[in-house]
């Protein structure tokens, strides 16, 4: 398949195959990996690349380049726990880039995608509290007049 600018994917397998030859291994791989990390994560192309959600939550994007592969978001707790680790990997802003010339690292894929399911959990988790607090708040002032 041709991609263009304007090309809208419907699936990771049609947003895999538009993609140049040479990545299309390394990121069916890279789905692979992120698939038996993230069970029970829903599938869905999401700002027009592959991106898996856990109960609402955007956890983990990857998208295909001609010389790299990226994931997505690199964030400021991710790029902290991670920043020592051996590899070949860089952190580019909010971006985890590998190079398509080298092995996809699936171990380290493995483990950079059940962090984020720890930080997506983490967030879920300080929503429910806060609306809870509020909604309790609500409930102990009412109870006191």
């Amino acid at each position: 398949m041709k991609t263009t600018a304007r090309t809208k994917f419907k699936s990771v397998d049609e947003y895999i195959d538009a993609q140049p030859q040479v990545a299309q291994r390394a990121l069916k791989q890279v789905r692979s990996v992120v698939r038996k990390s993230l069970p029970g994560a829903e599938e869905v192309i999401s700002y027009n690349i592959p991106a898996y959600k856990l109960h609402g939550e955007r956890v983990l994007f990857f998208a295909g380049f001609k010389q790299h592969y990226s994931i997505y978001p690199a964030t400021k707790r991710l790029i902290e726990a991670f920043k020592d680790e051996p590899g070949t990997h860089q952190f580019k802003s909010s971006t985890l880039r590998f190079a398509l010339s080298e092995p996809v690292p699936v171990k380290f894929i493995q483990r950079v995608a059940k962090f984020r399911a720890k930080e997506a959990a983490d967030r879920i988790k300080a929503k429910t509290a806060a609306r809870m607090g509020v909604s309790h708040g609500s409930a102990a002032d009412n109870r006191g007049n």
